[in-house]
């Protein structure tokens, strides 16, 4: 039997743990992993009772030493890990093509996933083993593997639900499928890429259900939600939200979509590719495959006589134009675009070369936001299987906003330096992210820990 080194790289029999009271295995911190006719191999960790590990085999043990956190992990959920364990045997096994055993493998996965709250789905083939990762709250955690003989049959009936070629294995493959999961329709995007051992499928979960847009529940502080709410104020201008890719960007907008009167206004929003489906909007898919391009579409956007446009990005200059034009039009925009800071957007903006007075008659509001991790209400910072013994569970905002007044604006149109930007908030008092970062630490909604790791230190910015 080849020498265990890592779990992540290893196939947990799943059909072994259910010899064992597990209750008891949970207790000693003890996780059997698969054996052969001469071996067991196990995992343990520092708390773990090893007398009691000894008992559980007969033949030789191999031991691996991993935390304690990661016993329970792949302890936790376990109905569900043993009926995924014991669906992919079936599938394996199986004389006769049954398709009913992958089909409710697929669901039985995707439920999994939803219930542990991830945002993608990571299906990746190595040389012996077919990998399953989770993302959830941002961070990729391994899952279960299975053999690679399910590799092909897994692929195959993903690319038969979202109508792909299923003889297909050497090109990128992108499309959906919708499922509905403990009544709630959710969309799963799909992106399919060849690797040296078969293919790597990402499935993006798109919860589609109204309350998960609602901009009251993002999880933005009152001084932020206030100017949040104040934008359905506004009958034309440029309102951006920065920030890095997987930061919450988009769901803000569309939060801030919801918000307004849609049945009264035209909202247009041009997106690469649309993730969530909205009532009462005109949404465009970019396909650059037939000519759909971002270019040409948001040429042609101001003869569809909108009220509100959203761009799912500042991406160049000529994006930059349009925004521009169309909020001097009487227009609203709303829109993307990668930056560190609110102040430092602006650069940003400016390096793409717009006509800078232009820019700062139509920029009303730029916010900056990024995603931390929130404490565990269920544990007191200990970890549990709630959280998946990490201490916290689900991810909030935290924030900035730049208003653009009249000092703002004038300091855009000079084109002056980001220092006399730095002078002027300071003069104002200006309430920067690791000032609504420090304030939900205070209030234990996240640790600092949390948010110097995902800022970074405050000399450095």
């Amino acid at each position: 039997m080849k020498k265990i080194t890592t779990l992540s790289n290893c196939i947990i029999n799943y059909n072994l743990i259910k010899k064992y009271d597990t209750t008891a295995l949970i207790k000693n911190f003890v996780l059997p992993l698969n054996e052969d006719d001469v071996y067991s191999n196990c995992a343990i960790c520092n708390d773990t009772n090893i007398e009691f590990a000894k008992k559980c085999f007969f033949n030789l043990t191999n031991f691996i030493n991993v935390k304690k956190q990661t016993i329970l992990f792949y302890l936790s959920d376990l109905d569900i890990r043993m009926n995924l364990f014991s669906l992919a045997q079936n599938c394996i096994q199986q004389n006769n093509f049954d398709q009913s055993y992958i089909d409710q493998f697929l669901i039985k996965l995707l439920s999994f996933a939803v219930y542990k709250k991830a945002s993608d789905i990571h299906i990746e083939t190595n040389e012996h083993t077919l990998s399953v990762r989770f993302r959830i709250d941002g961070k990729l955690r391994h899952i279960i593997n299975f053999d690679i003989q399910l590799y092909k049959i897994l692929s195959s009936i993903i690319k038969l639900k979202s109508n792909l070629d299923i003889t297909e294995y050497r090109k990128a493959l992108d499309s959906r499928i919708t499922q509905t999961i403990e009544g709630k329709e959710f969309d799963f995007r799909i992106s399919i890429l060849p690797t040296i051992y078969g293919e790597s499928i990402v499935l993006r979960i798109l919860d589609n259900s109204k309350e998960k847009k609602e901009l009251s529940r993002l999880g933005f502080s009152s001084h932020v939600f206030k100017e949040l709410s104040n934008i359905k104020m506004l009958t034309q201008g440029l309102v951006l939200v920065c920030g890095p890719t997987g930061s919450g960007k988009t769901t803000t907008l569309y939060s801030l979509l919801e918000s307004f009167d849609l049945e009264n206004k035209k909202v247009i929003t041009v997106e690469d590719p649309v993730e969530y489906k909205i009532k009462s909007i005109t949404q465009i898919n970019i396909n650059e495959k037939i000519g759909l391009s971002f270019s040409t579409v948001l040429r042609n956007i101001l003869r569809q006589d909108p009220d509100i446009i959203f761009i799912g990005e500042i991406r160049d200059r000529l994006s930059l134009e349009i925004a521009i034009q169309a909020s001097l039009t009487g227009h609203l925009v709303l829109s993307t675009i990668h930056s560190n800071s609110a102040i430092n957007s602006i650069n940003r903006l400016i390096d793409l070369n717009p006509q800078n007075f232009l820019l700062s008659s139509t920029l009303k509001y730029i916010f900056y936001q990024r995603l931390v991790l929130k404490t565990c209400p269920y544990c007191n910072f200990k970890g549990c299987e709630k959280c998946n013994f990490t201490k916290y569970s689900g991810r909030t905002i935290i924030s900035e906003y730049l208003k653009i007044d009249e000092k703002i604006a004038s300091l855009i149109s000079k084109n002056k330096a980001i220092s006399e930007y730095k002078n002027y908030l300071k003069q104002i008092d200006y309430k920067n992210i690791y000032y609504d970062g420090k304030q939900k630490a205070k209030q234990q909604q996240t640790s600092l820990e949390e948010v110097f790791n995902v800022l970074g230190s405050q000399d450095e910015v």
